[in-house]
């Protein structure tokens, strides 16, 4: 075992090597070296190409939990991939060796209420890869479900491929928060979830869309991928102030649909309060498991506050 740095890694014996990262503890990042998996029956066993690194992965990392769950054992992180199948299991039809493929990251049991019902991401028993028990994604080979797994055409690279599962946050926070064509858009916060909500926004036509960030650099790239207008949040500004400079861009009466994706407090709480009455505003970023929020104004105000788990 070799260290550099803090950080823990093998220099492995042949290139063939299975290297996956893991999450040994908090604050304990190691490259480790694990049997190559066999597909069992309905699975493909798949050569990874690229895997995002999601702000989960690095909280995991840097503080042992993200949002309820708690890292209690050494595990793989990553959960955005992409890359090619290279074995496949009994009674898979759907796939084939040299399929590209993008991997959906969690498997539900598919046959609860949840799962019945289309929403088999809220499934009681679901096994998503990275969140704490259980592996992640980012190791040169692993095994999955086929069902699990979608083709991608050969004009998608590997890294789009991965994006594929951030992008599909972004377009479930649109549906959420029911924004469509002539609906006005605030979202809070120019990180990659942001952005990506940003880009579903301006492809699905919304106006206008309105972004915030403490940071001038994101917001110009904000503006140059669609945003109508941008709001440079100052910390130090009163909470009254910052709300009111931001509903004014939206004539005075904020927007109708809210996406929050900073999960910090003071972000959501702008959210809410800058959100129309009526309207609705969607928590997307994951932040501490318990925050102060304006009630009595959402509520005298009728805004829906919704989630929005993965």
């Amino acid at each position: 075992m070799n260290k550099t740095n803090g950080f823990e890694y093998i220099i492995p014996d042949k290139q063939t090597a299975n290297l996956g990262v893991q999450l040994k503890e908090k604050d304990h990042l190691q490259i480790v070296e694990i049997p190559i998996p066999t597909p069992e029956k309905g699975e493909v066993q798949v050569q990874v190409k690229c895997t995002g690194i999601c702000g989960s992965d690095v909280h995991l990392w840097k503080h042992g939990e993200i949002g309820i769950f708690p890292v209690t054992q050494p595990q793989l992180l990553g959960h955005e991939s992409a890359g090619i199948v290279t074995a496949v299991g009994e009674n898979v039809t759907s796939l084939k060796v040299g399929d590209r493929v993008a991997i959906e990251a969690g498997i539900p049991c598919s046959l609860c209420d949840q799962c019945m019902n289309g929403r088999y991401h809220l499934c009681p028993d679901v096994v998503f890869k990275s969140t704490p028990p259980y592996d992640g994604l980012l190791a040169k080979y692993i095994t999955h479900p086929a069902r699990w797994l979608h083709k991608i055409p050969d004009n998608l690279s590997y890294e789009e491929g991965a994006l594929l599962e951030p992008l599909s946050v972004a377009i479930a926070a649109i549906d959420r928060v029911r924004a469509k064509f002539g609906k006005s858009l605030l979202i809070t916060g120019c990180g990659p979830i942001g952005l990506l909500v940003l880009a579903v926004a301006a492809a699905t036509g919304i106006y206008p869309i309105g972004i915030t960030d403490v940071q001038e650099n994101r917001l110009e790239y904000a503006k140059s991928m669609g945003a109508t207008f941008t709001y440079k949040v100052t910390p130090g500004k009163s909470e009254t102030e910052t709300v009111k400079e931001i509903r004014e861009l939206f004539g005075g009466e904020g927007a109708e649909c809210t996406v929050e994706c900073t999960g910090i407090e003071s972000s959501f709480r702008t959210a809410i309060m800058a959100t129309r009455d009526a309207g609705t505003c969607c928590l997307v970023g994951v932040g501490k498991n318990d925050q102060s929020i304006p009630v009595n104004n959402f509520a005298m105000r009728e805004v829906d506050i919704r989630g929005l788990f993965r």
